[in-house]
């Protein structure tokens, strides 16, 4: 049996993933303090090098070697291969979260957690559709209606909002968006 890093250094080798800023990072972008980010899943590092250039210090953390690879040698940004079922967030550390593309419920109380006061969350991922949409197909990778709104309750929200999308396989998905601020003492 193929292990989770297998199958995604695979995927990152065989299939199209995006090159570019999702447009919600760049559109939230200066709602964040700059300092220290975190990139959840950061894949090949389209949104972590943006993060970079823009004078963020950024953790760029995925399970595939593979993809790392891909991310730039910077002194700004600080690789680091984990098992995301595994990895835990520092308490107290970030002033930008980002989390695209990636559910793992675990983490919620620990994005809290690691986000400074007045720290920014901005996160984007798929949810359950019904018809004739192409989303990964199991439901613990998926976001249930207004889930991710209630995950994040305690945080300001400045942003939400479930939309149909199309990947860039050109397949119809439905993805849900937040973006929220955690409140400063």
């Amino acid at each position: 049996m193929q292990s989770d890093k297998e199958r995604w250094n695979k995927r990152y080798q065989e299939k199209p993933f995006r090159d570019y800023v999702e447009p919600i990072v760049e559109k939230y972008i200066d709602k964040a303090n700059v300092g220290y980010a975190l990139d959840i899943a950061c894949g090949q590092g389209r949104n972590t090098h943006f993060l970079a250039d823009k004078g963020f210090e950024v953790d760029a953390v995925d399970l595939s070697d593979y993809a790392l690879s891909k991310v730039r040698d910077d002194a700004k940004i600080h690789k680091i291969e984990a098992d995301l079922d595994e990895y835990n967030l520092e308490k107290n550390k970030y002033d930008l979260i980002i989390n695209m593309n990636y559910l793992n419920r675990r983490f919620y109380h620990q994005i809290k957690e690691a986000l400074h006061p007045d720290g920014l969350l901005i996160f984007e991922t798929f949810i359950i559709a019904h018809g004739d949409f192409d989303n990964p197909q199991n439901p613990e990778y998926l976001l249930r209606k207004n889930e991710l709104l209630h995950a994040f309750i305690g945080l300001d929200i400045i942003y939400y909002e479930e939309r149909d999308d199309i990947n860039l396989r050109g397949e119809k998905t439905r993805v849900a968006s937040l973006v929220a601020k955690k409140r400063a003492c």
